[in-house]
């Protein structure tokens, strides 16, 4: 090849470029970023809005329908899933993964913006978020302290919060758990009844009073003058001296009919470390920041702020994810160290400079293929260091096909430039196919659909940049470095270590593939067999799309009785706590109580307030091994399975796009009272079956609300505005917040006007409410209304604009959810539904359908032709591909037989190892039909051809299978369950066909012999 002829005969080019390429790959190495996971930017969108005291249904009504509304008439969208409960609505848009996540999420927030005039004028919050990846929190410290006010607390984490904020790659730096100081202002309704002062004007003048105007700017000469006017109020004092009315001459202040006084807002959410009282601090990475590098700026400026704390507060550095990430690419990377001596040792054979040349070989193309990746922007995380290791086991067969043959060559005596470039271009056409095939089988996993596909897409990159390069470097610098070191040897039986191989190979597998051609049919029937016997094996091992994390940690989520108040929850939390804390595998316990705990994995979201609703973020030592992990969560669910105070749930962190639960049963209907009715049978057919654990109902349990039931005739004679009572009573139990003031020390305070009542509001709120009517005569409550209950659902779910109710549940740990459902569905088909009402699978199987339909199967099938296509170029007969393509399923029996004995499920990655598989399979079936067309052309009959190319290619193919399956060993002893297995796969795949490939394939060649044209030439 003119290539080869260039490199060799202008050595000091290829020698320059050769260091170039080494240096650049080591300095991008060390500076390109490092991550746990790829990043992901899925176009998914959160609109939480905060509507405090407002029920299920009447955020149905009042918020949820008209966002749905808005938002589903947007190009593109594939899902739109809302979720109503008590004082919160989550209403979740997923758009088609083809479109541009920032254009939509622009889009989205344009929707809303419009949208704010239709609903409620005094709603407490609207946020909308987008699933981001860099989102998640890197680190969590708490600040604990049993004596330290909440105040200085909070001044505190501040301190923290302005530190980390200094720290360039740190972004979204946050503290929580703790009540916010207020002003809180507690009219006294009764007497401003009283005096005959309506509640619209004190709110009202409150507002005006509360908002800071600029006066603009005049000119004076030749200069421009700010106006500064009056502003708002600066201190507590000036709340409470605010003239509110003025009737007769007489003027009454603010402090004449109310208590105005620093206070915190009610408690909602409150955090402890290991049992102690704390405030959390936590901080996200933005994109493209390598986290190795921030760590070590932020870890100096944490040890500097810890030196200044008080006494008696004490910094808790709980989750640092850059140890995580040091510690699993460390792990890779000695995983790859491995591989490398493993692959040194299988180049034992070759001799000492072919093998010297090949390990040169070896970290060029990484390099090279290292800085493919960088450009393509793909971080060092866990899928692409796996992809680089596949690589080192696969990259190496280039340079071992290309050194073998122009060993080969010499031993018969050639001059060592003319045999480098003889063998080379001998060898050429076949590697050039042999590294197709490669890139062709694992470049439609770069196009996989959906979130799974960009999750995992740092994995085919790595390896078909790997490949390109060891390409390269095998027709360039492996001839160049031969043509120095390598010199004529009269020795064809090469040295020891290549003499007891070709000794193996030729008394073991010459007979075997003597009497496999005498017959042919019966090895065919053999092979057929032991492929059908392996196929049968899928449906014994099942499916997961992805496994649970191997990571230290899991949650731990406390649901007390419907309606528990905070203090009730909290109580019952600490009972968990205490049980909990003295265990002696357990680093950390996190309390969060009242809301989730702040997120800290890529595809777990914080729960939203709640008050009836708690979380433990559980942190294991961390020589905890996952086998360890898996049976500490279910001795936990034993422990807690019985747990008479609230439901216990134990769940771990699962790798992969989010999943609501392992099992979802939606169904979809209008009727409340109908749609619980058939979930509580769906409940039951749940509670019923094997395994299945942390089962959950939405309408198990209806919830009791108070209902203010207004005589609306009364009311209207009276001339009493329906408004101005939801107002009042409203003001009586959760407040109003009217503006805010800051203080001397630029500390904004919200100002919130209220009723008087104690730590939370009980019934006597309701004594002594009035209402004013058109004509300022204040009238009391019990005279326009009454109390009286209701019952309503915990929550309303909703799914493309219908209304449903989900029932979800968990596996015991090792039990897969599709088996589950084998035996679920039937009793699910069973239930006998009203017209309208049915039912769907969500979860998992919800999941699994999303990933493996939306062009999984094309991608497969273009993987197909593509093979098609690249070896009817080489071989120009459809024989030729016959015989190449029959080699894949003799790899599938080694893979499904390596995942049965060792217990892994089928799953997302094992089906990209599977196609992966196919690749490397091929082109070891390339080298022996290409070699085989090459000997026939030559003139020697076509048995003879076909013994003497399987005996000599069988050779490299060893070597090169035998370095693959060295090289991917260390990870298929890694204990992640998500990369383990895609190893296994390769490894079983190639045990398998290595050894039943260079039988079958020389059988159907024999078959299926192409039309050779012997070549006459001398």
């Amino acid at each position: 090849m003119k290539i080869t002829a260039f490199s060799v005969k202008n050595y000091q080019f290829t020698l320059v470029m050769s260091v170039m390429a080494a240096v650049i790959g080591v300095v991008t190495i060390l500076t390109m970023p490092r991550a746990e996971d790829t990043e992901i930017h899925p176009p998914s969108y959160f609109i939480n809005v905060v509507y405090p005291g407002t029920n299920s249904k009447d955020m149905e009504e009042l918020v949820v329908k008209p966002i749905e509304k808005k938002l589903y008439d947007l190009d593109d969208v594939d899902k739109l899933v809302s979720t109503a409960q008590d004082g919160l609505s989550v209403t979740s848009i997923l758009f088609k993964y083809s479109t541009d996540w920032q254009s939509k999420y622009q889009d989205v927030v344009r929707e809303v913006n419009s949208l704010r005039s239709d609903l409620p004028s005094d709603l407490y919050k609207i946020e909308i978020t987008k699933m981001d990846p860099t989102e998640v929190n890197v680190l969590q410290i708490a600040l604990a302290s049993e004596g330290a006010s909440y105040k200085v607390l909070r001044d505190q984490a501040d301190k923290l919060k302005k530190t980390l904020e200094k720290i360039p790659e740190l972004k979204d730096v946050t503290y929580s758990g703790f009540p916010e100081q207020i002003v809180r202002v507690d009219l006294q309704l009764a007497k401003m009844a009283k005096l005959n002062i309506p509640l619209n004007i004190v709110i009202g003048t409150l507002q005006g009073e509360a908002v800071n105007v600029p006066g603009g700017s005049i000119s004076i000469n030749t200069k421009s003058f700010n106006v500064k006017t009056s502003g708002k109020y600066k201190s507590v004092e000036d709340i409470a001296g605010t003239v509110v009315y003025n009737s007769g001459g007489k003027i009454v202040l603010l402090k004449d009919i109310a208590d105005v006084r620093f206070n915190y807002e009610d408690e909602k959410y409150i955090t402890r470390v290991n049992g102690h009282r704390c405030v959390l601090v936590n901080a996200c990475l933005k994109e493209g920041s390598n986290i190795a590098g921030t760590q070590k700026k932020y870890l100096p400026a944490i040890e500097a702020f810890t030196n200044l704390l008080p006494s008696n507060i004490r910094l808790i550095k709980i989750f640092d994810q850059a140890d995580n990430v040091a510690s699993r690419l460390n792990g890779l990377g000695e995983d790859f160290l491995i591989a490398i001596v493993l692959v040194l040792i299988t180049l034992l054979p070759l001799g000492v400079r072919p093998a010297l040349i090949v390990m040169v070989a070896i970290p060029l193309s990484l390099s090279l293929g290292v800085v493919g990746l960088n450009y393509l922007n793909i971080s060092l995380n866990q899928f692409s260091i796996v992809g680089l290791i596949v690589a080192l086991s696969l990259l190496v067969d280039d340079s071992i096909v290309v050194i073998e043959n122009i060993e080969r060559w010499l031993h018969e005596g050639y001059s060592t430039k003319e045999t480098v470039v003889l063998a080379t271009k001998q060898i050429g056409m076949a590697v050039l196919g042999c590294t197709a095939t490669l890139i062709i089988a694992f470049l439609p996993l770069v196009f996989l659909p959906g979130g799974p596909g960009e999750f995992t897409r740092g994995l085919p990159l790595a390896i078909i940049m790997s490949v390109i390069a060891s390409l390269l470097v095998s027709l360039t610098v492996v001839p160049f470095l031969a043509s120095s070191l390598l010199k004529p040897n009269p020795n064809k039986e090469g040295n020891i270590f290549m003499q007891a191989l070709k000794s193996t190979i030729h008394k073991t597998y010459a007979p075997v593939l003597d009497k496999a051609l005498k017959w042919p049919k019966t090895t065919l029937l053999i092979a057929l067999v032991l492929f059908v016997g392996a196929f049968r094996l899928f449906g014994q091992i099942g499916f997961i799309l992805f496994p649970d994390s191997e990571k230290p940690m899991f949650l731990i989520d406390i649901k007390p009785s419907l309606q528990s108040n905070i203090y009730e929850t909290n109580r019952i939390t600490k009972m968990v706590e205490d049980s909990l804390v003295h265990k002696p595998y357990i680093k950390y316990i996190t309390s969060n109580v009242g809301k989730g705990n702040p997120r800290i994995y890529y595809n777990i979201y914080q729960q939203q307030e709640q008050t009836d609703f708690a979380e433990l973020f559980i942190l294991l030592k961390d020589d905890t091994k996952a086998t360890e992990k898996n049976k500490i969560i279910e001795d936990l669910r034993k422990q807690f399975c019985n747990f008479p105070w609230a439901k216990v749930e134990v769940n771990n962190f699962v790798q992969g796009p989010p999943v609501e639960a392992p099992i979802s049963v939606r169904v979809f209907g209008e009727n409340i009272d109908s749609l619980r009715n058939l979930t509580l049978q769906v409940e039951q057919i749940l509670l019923q079956s094997k395994n299945v654990v942390n089962v959950n109902n939405d309408l198990g349990a209806l919830k009791s609300d108070l209902k203010v039931k207004i005589d609306k005739e009364k009311a209207r004679t009276l001339g009493i505005l329906t408004a101005d009572i939801d107002r009042t009573i409203r003001l009586a139990i959760a407040g109003l917040n009217i503006g805010s003031f800051t203080d001397e020390n630029n500390d904004d305070y919200n100002i919130i006007v209220e009723a008087p009542k104690d730590k939370f509001a009980t019934l006597k709120v309701f004594q002594g409410i009035f209402v004013n009517s058109s004509a300022g005569i204040p009238v009391p409550l019990n005279e326009v209304a009454q109390l009286t209950f209701e019952s309503s659902p915990a929550s309303i779910n909703r799914f493309n604009k219908n209304r449903f109710a989900k029932v979800t549940a968990s596996t015991s740990q090792g039990v897969l959810a599709n088996d589950v459902l084998k035996t679920v569905v039937p009793k699910l088909n069973a239930i006998k539904m009203p017209p309208g009402y049915y039912y769907k699978l969500a979860g998992q199987a919800e999941s699994e359908d999303d990933t493996l339909s939306r062009g999984f199967v094309t991608v497969i099938i273009a993987t197909l032709f593509l093979f098609v296509v690249v070896l009817i170029l080489q071989f120009k007969t459809f024989k030729g591909l016959l015989i190449v393509l029959s080699v894949i399923p003799l790899g599938v029996v080694g893979g499904a037989l390596i995942l049965f004995l060792t217990g892994y499920p089928m799953s997302y990655v094992t089906i990209i190892g599977f196609i992966g598989l196919a690749g490397v399979e091929v082109k070891n079936s390339i080298l022996l039909v290409d070699f085989t067309n090459q000997l026939r052309q030559q003139g020697m009959p076509l048995v003879e051809a076909i013994e003497k190319a399987g005996e000599i290619r069988f050779l490299p193919v060893v070597l090169t299978s035998i370095t693959a399956i060295c090289g991917m060993l260390p990870i298929a002893l890694n204990a992640n369950p998500l990369i383990s297995p895609l190893a296994l796969v390769l490894i079983g795949g190639l045990v398998s066909s290595t050894i039943l490939s260079r039988i079958v394939t020389p059988v159907v060649y024999k078959l299926l012999p192409p039309k050779i044209n012997i070549d006459t030439k001398d």
